[in-house]
């Protein structure tokens, strides 16, 4: 038995189609017949050379699929629980040793040994470790979660990098109940933010993104108040003042990625206000920041990269609850087969939907 899959080799020519021989699974590894994929933002960056990716590859990291077949002693979830053959699963798109340095210093998105779904080079090791293909392999050790019966498929499958990332930054960024939070940016991460924020009690969520149609969108995901970036510093930082008795933002989420849009961030912040930026994941010019502002006003700065295991069990959690109250599977763009996927990236990339689904 073979699987199909698209592999990457330069920004300069199409993914080609080939096919790869079945592995089977050792000890401990998982064979997973993938039932989605979508294309995240980090691909279309990887596809169309905007960031470094190893190649030859297989891109795509956001996957849900079902368990075809196991090594010895079975497969369990990250919880120790046992999974039955033909369970539906998604896993966290990054494996971490668990015993490093860096894992036994609760930084796990940063393990020594770190392998990323979607972004390996192709070796006689292996190769079916992303999502664009028909079938993917597990290592032992990943953290592997079933997916709950009420979530389908295209909303399930952008959860082990979207909806994950966006619970590492609410973690991170802490409690929020209460609190005024600001969003920077309303793609995927954003929107999914504006809902999380809301559902953990933020008193007041502001989304700031340029486009009208992504504004309007964070409305009907939890959003109270939905402002133009394209507004001068100045006016964005009086905005929120207004909305937060003059003090500014308790949190300022960034999720944007662009310069442009990340240097004001600062500015909206209260005395003692959290900026977590977590969207600047490819090269771009450094931003300008005032380090006496950060200094005499003590802010604080996180960045957040990749997420643990517990954040997608988080984001697994956080729609299975939340499923009906906002428009999640609005969200995924056309659906593409597998021997469309270069018509999928290019679609992709022209009309930057949310997301867009590729079904092998």
């Amino acid at each position: 038995m073979t699987s199909l899959a698209a592999v990457f080799h330069n920004p300069a020519q199409p993914l080609e189609l080939r096919r790869f021989p079945l592995p089977v699974p050792a000890e401990g590894e998982t064979l997973v017949r993938i039932r989605c994929s979508t294309i995240c933002g980090s691909d279309l960056h990887s596809r169309f050379g905007r960031r470094h990716c190893p190649a030859p590859a297989i891109l795509g990291h956001e996957m849900v699929g079902e368990i075809v077949a196991t090594g010895n002693g079975g497969a369990h979830d990250y919880r120790g629980r046992p999974l039955r053959i033909g369970e539906r699963v998604t896993w966290s798109m990054v494996w971490s040793c668990g015993d490093c340095y860096f894992c036994l210093r609760n930084l796990r998105p940063k393990c020594e040994r770190l392998m990323k779904f979607g972004h390996e080079p192709i070796s006689p090791a292996g190769a079916l470790h992303g999502g664009m293909a028909e079938y993917c392999l597990l290592p032992a050790g990943t953290a592997i979660f079933p997916v709950p019966h009420n979530i389908p498929d295209m909303v399930a499958a952008p959860a082990n990098c979207a909806t994950a990332t966006v619970a590492a930054v609410l973690r991170t960024a802490g409690p929020v109940k209460g609190e005024v939070v600001v969003i920077l940016g309303a793609g995927m991460l954003g929107l999914t933010a504006c809902a999380m924020a809301a559902a953990n009690g933020a008193a007041r969520v502001i989304v700031v993104e340029p486009v009208e149609e992504r504004r309007q969108r964070a409305l009907l995901f939890g959003a109270h108040v939905a402002l133009n970036s394209e507004s001068t510093p100045g006016e964005l930082a009086a905005a929120i003042r207004e909305r937060s008795q003059n003090r500014g933002a308790d949190a300022v989420l960034e999720f944007a990625g662009v310069p442009d849009s990340v240097e004001p961030g600062p500015d909206l912040l209260r005395t003692g206000g959290r900026f977590i930026l977590a969207g600047s994941v490819f090269p771009s010019r450094p931003v300008r920041f005032s380090a006496e502002q950060m200094v005499r006003r003590m802010l604080h700065f996180t960045g957040v990269h990749n997420y643990a295991p517990e954040d997608l069990e988080t984001a697994l959690v956080f729609l299975r609850d939340h499923i009906d109250l906002h428009p999640f599977a609005d969200l995924i763009g056309p659906a593409f087969p597998l021997a469309q996927v270069n018509e999928a990236l290019e679609y992709a990339e022209k009309t930057k939907p949310p997301r867009v689904a590729l079904l092998p």
